[in-house]
């Protein structure tokens, strides 16, 4: 069976990246005791990570990269904000245990939605906040195995995501 819409995918990875010419990193990686399992077409994963797997059956290695501009956007120096400190305090007190550099914070923007930003620092009158995605600028570089490829069932279709061994339960 070949990686196709409506197919539950499990692969095992290692996900490395760079930024800016730095030396490439370990970002993440999976086992093959606990892969990384999807519903291909249902959009849970970046479009190019889907394109290099399409096609690919059971026992196929793989090797790409994606650039920043299709994975997780190039770092935009704009998505980094000063606060004032006052937007972070719980009935007139500065919330100091949740507000530290490296934290990471969610917040909502002036729509309502969500957004995860990270304090850079804290200073006496505002708080800088990153709000770009942690892998915004990164060239991806994914390396693996397809370790199953199964039709999803009806369940899992309707849901949007896969169940059972190493899948979403419920």
């Amino acid at each position: 069976m070949i990686i196709s819409e409506d197919k539950a995918v499990s692969v095992n990875y290692n996900l490395s990246g760079k930024k800016n010419n730095q030396p490439e990193e370990l970002i993440e990686q999976t086992s093959t005791d606990h892969p990384f399992v999807f519903l291909f077409g249902f959009g849970g994963v970046l479009p190019q990570f889907e394109e290099h797997l399409a096609g690919k059956k059971k026992g196929d290695k793989f090797d790409f990269n994606i650039s920043p501009e299709n994975g997780y956007g190039n770092y935009e120096q704009d998505y980094v904000i000063k606060l004032a400190r006052a937007v972070f305090e719980i009935d007139g007190k500065f919330d100091e245990e949740r507000i530290s550099t490296g934290r990471e914070i969610e917040m909502n923007d002036a729509d309502g939605n969500p957004l995860l930003g990270k304090v850079l620092s804290v200073g006496p009158n505002e708080v800088e906040m990153d709000f770009n995605h942690p892998l915004a600028g990164y060239e991806l570089h994914f390396t693996g195995e397809v370790l199953d490829v199964r039709e999803a069932s009806k369940e899992e279709l309707e849901h949007g995501h896969v169940h059972g061994p190493h899948g979403h339960h419920h």
